[in-house]
């Protein structure tokens, strides 16, 4: 549903994205994270239409984003951090002026005004001003006016800013339904909403992609940890060590005749079954084999932090 290829995007010198790329599928929750200035917002107004890049390519629903624009926001909801809503306007006149941009027939609008005020729950305030409203109720009626032509992608850019924890917890299930049957992406600077609604995580810094892939990849340390009873530490700390993909062995006692040793992978590779095989042969008493876990949080840190080191 969406394709980058070495996006760049240059602002009087600085240079905002820096040749990022990432495909995204349909039916996909992706959350985009970075610090401040990471390129997130500039990247999602280049995929929307409303920035063009200053080289590479960008493709929404098929759609080049310079050269088919009209045709790449007919594909799309975008919510931005400040949704552009009228004060003086009714939510139910807002919601109708939307659908005139958006060229409604009659027949789909009155279904459309139906659904989208149920789902985001805001029929109770559709007589109302919207200037009247709350934040949280304000954003719900952007987030309406976003989906009200049902497009099969949403770009949302951080979508719970401002609004209440009973607040957040609403709008995060909507967007859960919402990936159901759409392509999400969803900016934001906090991390548990990325772990309670995306199953997969793009990590933006300094205007480069430092990392892509699903939130239990990315979360999962490259050590293997396992608590044994051999009959010689030091040779199950050898045997450990000599694993293809292991990079060092920690030992430390664990209580009675076991050890625990925690062995640092040098890539991505899994050796559980390796290691069970070396346990299961020399007939050691085993009380645990497990990957450990990394936070979200700390995955972020660590590549901040080596961003930082190496600029």
């Amino acid at each position: 549903m969406i394709e980058v290829r070495e996006l760049t995007k240059r602002y009087d010198g600085i240079e905002a994205l820096k040749g990022i790329s990432f495909s995204i599928p349909a039916g996909e929750i992706v959350g985009l994270l970075g610090p401040n200035g990471a390129g997130k917002t500039t990247a999602m107004k280049i995929l929307v239409g409303y920035l063009m890049p200053t080289s590479g390519e960008a493709r929404v629903a098929g759609f080049d984003v310079v050269r088919e624009p009209f045709e790449v926001q007919r594909q799309i909801g975008y919510l931005p951090e400040n949704a552009p809503l009228y004060g003086e306007m009714l939510v139910q006149e807002y919601l109708d002026f939307t659908a005139d941009m958006r060229d409604l027939d009659a027949g789909v609008r009155r279904r459309r005004l139906e659904e989208v005020a149920a789902e985001c729950g805001i029929e109770s305030v559709l007589t109302r001003p919207i200037g009247e409203l709350s934040k949280g109720f304000r954003q719900r009626v952007g987030l309406a006016s976003a989906i009200l032509h049902d497009p099969p992608i949403l770009i949302l850019d951080e979508p719970t800013t401002g609004l209440d924890p009973n607040q957040i917890i609403e709008v995060r299930e909507l967007i859960r339904r919402m990936g159901r049957t759409k392509t999400v992406i969803l900016s934001t600077h906090i991390l548990p909403e990325v772990e309670a609604t995306c199953g997969r995580v793009l990590i933006l810094i300094d205007g480069r992609v430092r990392a892509d892939g699903s939130l239990e990849a990315l979360t999962r340390a490259r050590v293997q940890v396992v608590t044994v009873a051999p009959d010689d530490p030091e040779r199950a700390r050898r045997s450990f060590a000599a694993l293809d993909g292991v990079r060092s062995v920690a030992v430390r006692p664990a209580g009675g005749d076991f050890f625990t040793y925690r062995l640092e992978l040098a890539r991505e590779v899994d050796i559980g079954e390796r290691v069970a095989a070396i346990v299961q042969q020399a007939g050691w008493p085993l009380r645990e084999l497990r990957r450990d876990e990394r936070s979200l949080e700390q995955v972020f840190r660590e590549l901040t932090e080596t961003a930082a080191e190496a600029a």
